[in-house]
């Protein structure tokens, strides 16, 4: 039995082969929007320019924190058929247990987009779109290695400065206990990590046309 709040995951070979059955089938009935063509849904919880450096074939990127708005295309979805991707698991782990609360089945795949791209599945990139920018946890590490450094150099100045880098090892520590962290959710907030309303409204949109897909 499983844990509780755990989230039924689905390994990557499984995953890609559902997709490419999906994909074949949608050729064959000459489809021209491979976003309502598989019976796969695959939703990506990544910020925005996460998802355009990278995501798997036809997911749909609704960010974590905009999750609640798709809340009512999600429930129209039938059971096994919605996938949460994230970069490694965790982030879309914590989806699945979201959408759990509101009792809509999901799927979270194990190793997220890394593993899928680690497995030598391809990555889909729109080609008109230039806000490509680091992972999450890339700006975390990044963040949080400049924050250290600055009360470093300024405890040079004042031993009180020091105390700026030991709360952000603190943080850390925290975050690796907890499996959370509040520095990815801050950074999400910024400008470059947040989607614009017509892309997150044609995410929602598609989402809410394949619920009203008739199952085959």
């Amino acid at each position: 039995m499983a844990p509780p709040h755990s989230s039924p995951a689905l390994d990557v070979d499984e995953a890609h082969a559902r997709l490419s059955e999906s994909s074949d089938s949608a050729d064959s009935t000459d489809s021209t929007d491979s976003t309502d063509s598989t019976d796969l849904t695959v939703v990506d919880v990544r910020t925005p320019g996460e998802y355009t450096a990278g995501h798997l074939p036809g997911a749909l990127n609704i960010p974590l924190d905009r999750l609640d708005s798709a809340l009512p295309a999600l429930r129209s979805l039938p059971g096994g058929q919605l996938l949460v991707v994230c970069a490694s698991g965790a982030r879309s782990a914590d989806a699945c247990r979201v959408l759990a609360e509101h009792r809509i089945q999901a799927m979270t795949l194990t190793g997220g987009t890394q593993g899928w791209a680690q497995r030598g599945h391809a990555l889909h990139r729109p080609a008109s779109s230039p806000r490509a920018t680091w992972s999450m946890e890339r700006q975390v590490r990044f963040t949080a290695g400049s924050i250290v450094l600055v009360g470093l150099g300024l405890g040079l100045l004042h031993p009180a400065w020091q105390l700026l880098s030991a709360g952000v090892a603190g943080g850390l520590v925290f975050s690796a206990l907890s499996n959370t962290c509040g520095m990815a959710a801050l950074l999400a907030k910024l400008p470059h990590n947040r989607p614009r309303p017509a892309d997150l409204e044609a995410a929602l949109a598609a989402l809410a046309r394949r619920g009203q897909a008739p199952v085959t």
